[in-house]
């Protein structure tokens, strides 16, 4: 039962907010209270804010009750400062705009652009922002602001504290204060003249304290994310300036940030990377000491574990298994990268920091190289390693990943007593690895807590690492992974009284009635880093290494709408735990039910979310699977109708004709309001009708074979292309098969087609609803049907339709060579025609089935040869439509696309893919028409 001020609170939220953003399901409360980190509060209500007015309003209901609030980003924070048991607030995709500034030099960002994305923007100028975490394609930067993150290269110099130009924020009481702007500034030293004076003195009292201070300066001299950035009060005496730098790393506790500028920094266009393995970790940190003095732009270290764990990897150079084989358990490695403004100085590097490398005598090594897929194999190491241990661990574990930083001299003796502490306290799985430059190490371990036992075990562990990071070698309990829960205990051991205090007082002064993020960096339960602990119950062997890192979300198409992959194996994980112990009957009920719309019923299940993942799970296999407990009934009107394909394919074919008379009869209107009441009446059984809907195909013809000797292509139409037209306002009124042959008869060759093609399938509709035999029996058929077509794979095979082409690689003999229409018209059509580009701007839209065969580059390339001016949309990388989910559930379809009409440009009138169904939900969402790519090639193509 809700408390009375939730319930009240809720009330005056309605008056501003949508009710739809306004989350209290308690299943939905579950899903999206989860986050990267080890631990689980359930919120009270989530809401999906719009606008920073909606932030404001919100945050002011919730001081005026007293209740708590926390804010998150992107949620991928590991240390549990992202987590709610009151409001938690969460943004919507309207919080993602941005504007480069000074040709460059600084860029706007708003805190839902995810850190990739503002270094893509940046690009052409030359130019990216300083933090680079090694989640940086998934994090956001209102995450990277509010932890410091900082990464690989940016060191202690180009982190957010370092490289922060100005940011606005809102305060506990809905005070709203924009750094860059004078007036903001005024009004609020106006308003908050006592927090002003409060500031003031503490930065005067702190610079007094000389101790204190130069314990300050001593610690930031190292990478140190362990409670507030109390360098902000030695290194500024203006209070504005001491505020925006106190937000940096305060992970929520201070406030909300709104937005940040950035000076930027140099991306360097040459690079080279190496890797060096030495004969033990002390020659290695010998080597970092001496690669510190120079201007090398990183230098990973990984122990011997971490090379052990990727030594069967792919792509890993042979030495590291023999180092295994040979017995070596001594061995560790730098992985190197250097950056320079051109070709001279980068060489120059290489030999400078090979000479000083070869001092210490490595015993393997890849030289340095600037060719990009070398140095991508060379880093693929490194971030192998954290999904190397989350991929061998037991169900039912977890994966920690701790971040501490130790003076870099002192970096040798620091491994060993980890190294120890790793078998005192047996966590012989355990890896080191981590950005040597700084001192900042990362050690990975599974953890089990579903006893008391192994609760006691890891908190006796956590407080021998504290004391050995934090008193022995003076060094920093976090990082760059922020303080969360996880340390909070700890910042005092750290710190020291006086150092605590002043974190104190600063709490104190921004957040007078303890409602931003309670629990976190300020925390006086010294055993709150063991409580809270969030479970990990076996599920399905499909996704039980789910570490819950939330790197899939961005690429899934139902974020926006329902729930994401990560989402969805975390309420599942509940669900199957509750099967099994039988504890609240009442509550798994309710979950199951949510769970089929928001789990189930709009997951596209792409597959994106596996090549996202660092443990390659993909969650849309889990959703078939669960799809096939149909009834007995089901399952005999599915194989009923795989019998009978040509029969159901022509009455869809009749449907559309039907369809169309009607929209004639009634006008576009008329036709939209009748068939939504329809679409609901059914139970969104009967698809909804949209104006793009396809006039149902012309009959194929097969093309007269001549007695001419041509090159033969097996040309297979799928089955929309072979029953769905062009929408009734196209410009080319041809179908997509009759394009697809007049391309290929102009390219010279014979087209041939398989057998009963009325009856052929590719089986991809039947596997994505769960029906893998009836999916099974059709993709033999079709087998069969092209291994006499192709001469037993002797010609290639064209498949119109991406998602077919792709299903049939998968599951046909390898001997058919199939293609998709990209790659095809790559390799068998431009190099036999002249193509002369069109100078009028088309879309592109790169769909989820090609993106993971890896064609992104080549489709962009082939779209560019045809097209002078083409545009690829932001943040879109499915479109949802999902086969028919598009007519049954087009709210998916919908959410997907929301993004792409406002970036179509003025003068575009058409846009190109592969997929027909895909190009429906397209055209209804951008408001342009899209179609195959065969119709740009074929109209922009000549004979020589």
């Amino acid at each position: 039962m809700m408390q009375p001020v939730y319930t009240d609170l809720i009330e005056q939220l309605r008056q501003q907010i949508d009710d739809k953003r306004i989350i209290t399901d308690p299943t939905l409360l579950f899903a999206y209270g989860t986050d990267a980190s080890f631990y689980r509060l359930l919120p009270q209500l989530v809401l999906q804010l719009d606008t920073l007015d909606e932030v404001i309003f919100a945050v002011k209901m919730c001081y005026e009750r007293e209740i708590a609030v926390t804010f998150r980003a992107a949620g991928t924070s590991l240390s549990g400062q992202a987590q709610s048991d009151s409001v938690l607030i969460t943004l919507t995709r309207r919080w993602r705009d941005y504007k480069v500034l000074n040709e460059g030099a600084q860029i706007w960002l708003q805190p839902g652009i995810i850190g990739a994305e503002a270094n893509t923007i940046l690009a052409p100028f030359g130019r990216k922002i300083g933090p680079d975490p090694g989640s940086i394609n998934s994090c956001k930067i209102g995450g990277i602001v509010a932890n410091n993150a900082s990464g690989m290269c940016c060191g202690t110099s180009q982190n957010s504290y370092r490289t922060i130009a100005g940011m606005t924020v809102v305060l506990a009481d809905g005070t709203l204060l924009n750094t860059l702007d004078l007036n903001s500034i005024a009004a609020f030293k106006k308003s908050h003249a006592e927090m002003i004076a409060e500031l003031v003195l503490l930065v005067s009292e702190c610079q007094a304290n000389r101790v204190l201070a130069d314990k300050i300066r001593h610690k930031y001299r190292l990478k140190n994310t362990t409670g507030y950035s109390l360098n902000a009060l030695v290194d500024f005496d203006d209070p504005i300036d001491v505020l925006q730098h106190l937000f940096v790393g305060s992970e929520g506790t201070l406030g909300f940030i709104a937005d940040v500028t950035y000076n930027t920094v140099v991306n360097h266009a040459f690079k080279a990377s190496g890797l060096f393995v030495f004969a033990d970790i002390e020659q290695t940190c010998l080597a970092v000491s001496q690669l510190s003095k120079t201007r090398v732009a990183a230098v990973e270290l990984m122990d011997n574990r971490s090379l052990a764990s990727v030594a069967e990897k792919p792509g890993m150079p042979r030495f590291i298994a023999q180092l295994g084989i040979d017995g070596n358990t001594e061995a560790a490695a730098l992985l190197i990268e250097l950056h320079a403004e051109d070709e001279q100085d980068l060489g120059l590097q290489s030999d400078g920091i090979q000479q000083i490398i070869n001092a210490f005598s490595p015993i393997e090594q890849v030289n340095f190289s600037r060719d990009t897929k070398v140095c991508e194999q060379l880093w693929g190491i490194r971030k192998e390693l954290f999904p190397a241990v989350g991929a061998v661990r037991e169900s039912g574990t977890t994966v920690i990943i701790e971040d501490v930083a130790f003076p870099i001299a002192q970096l040798a003796p620091a491994v060993r007593d980890l190294q120890t502490l790793f078998v005192q306290f047996e966590y012989h799985e355990a890896i080191i690895f981590g950005h040597a430059l700084a001192g900042n190490l990362h050690f990975v371990f599974t953890q089990s807590f579903d006893t008391q036992a192994e609760i006691e075990r890891y908190s006796a562990f956590m407080d021998a690492v504290a004391q050995l990071v934090a008193v022995d070698y003076q060094g920093s309990l976090k990082a760059e992974h922020g303080t969360g829960r996880n340390m909070a205990p700890f910042i005092e051991l750290e710190w020291g009284n006086d150092g605590y205090q002043l974190m104190l007082a600063i709490k104190g002064i921004f957040d007078t009635r303890g409602i931003l993020n309670p629990g976190v960096i300020i925390n006086a339960d010294k055993k709150s880093h063991i409580k809270n602990l969030k479970a990990m119950p076996v599920a399905d062997e499909l996704i039980d290494k789910c570490v819950e890192c939330g790197f899939c979300e961005l690429v899934c198409p139902s974020r926006n709408l329902s729930l994401t992959p990560r989402q969805r194996n975390t309420v599942f994980r509940e669900i199957s735990r509750l099967r099994r112990s039988d504890e609240d009957p009442a509550r798994l009920a309710a979950m199951e039910k949510t769970y089929r719309y928001y789990g189930l019923d709009t997951c596209a299940a792409t597959g994106l979310c596996a090549d996202r993942c660092p443990v390659g799970i993909n969650t849309g296999d889990l959703v078939r699977k669960l799809r096939q407990n149909h009834t007995e009934k089901a399952k005999k009107i599915a194989s009923w109708t795989g019998n009978h394909f040509a029969t159901v394919t022509a009455s869809a074919k009749a449907g559309l004709t039907v369809a169309n008379k009607i929209h004639t009869l009634l006008g576009t209107n008329r036709m939209h309001k009748l068939t939504q009441k329809v679409y609901q009446l059914s139970g969104h059984k009967i698809p909804q009708w949209t104006a793009h809907l396809p006039l149902p195909a012309t009959k194929i013809v097969a093309p007269i074979i001549s007695g001419i000797t041509k090159e033969r292509i097996v040309y297979f139409p799928s089955c929309a292309a072979r029953n769905m037209g062009v929408e009734a306002q196209a410009k080319d009124k041809r179908a997509l098969a009759e394009v697809t042959i007049s391309l290929l008869e102009k390219a010279g060759y014979e087209v041939v087609f398989p057998a009963n093609l009325n009856n052929q399938c590719c089986g991809m509709p039947y596997t994505s609803k769960g029906f893998p035999e009836t999916a099974h029996l059709k993709a033999q058929q079709l087998e069969q049907a092209l291994w006499a077509a192709s001469e037993q794979g002797q010609y290639p095979i064209l498949m119109d339709t991406s998602p077919c082409a792709s299903t049939s690689k998968q599951h046909l003999r390898k001997e058919l060579i199939i293609y998709e229409p990209f790659k095809f018209v790559a390799e068998f059509v431009l190099p036999r025609l002249k193509i002369i580009p069109q100078l009028e701007p088309v879309m592109l839209h790169i769909t989820c089935t090609s993106r993971r065969q890896g064609l992104a580059p080549l489709i962009e390339q082939v779209t560019k040869a045809c097209a002078l001016n083409v545009i690829i949309p932001d943040d879109i990388s499915c479109c949802g439509f999902a086969g028919d989910k598009g007519f049954t559930k087009p709210e998916l379809n919908a959410s997907a696309l929301a993004p792409l009409k406002a970036q179509v440009p003025q003068g575009c009138s058409e846009g190109y893919s592969n997929s027909r169904t895909c190009e429906i939900g397209l055209s209804e969402h951008s408001g342009i028409e899209y179609r195959s790519i065969l119709y740009l090639v074929d109209k922009v193509s000549r004979l020589h």
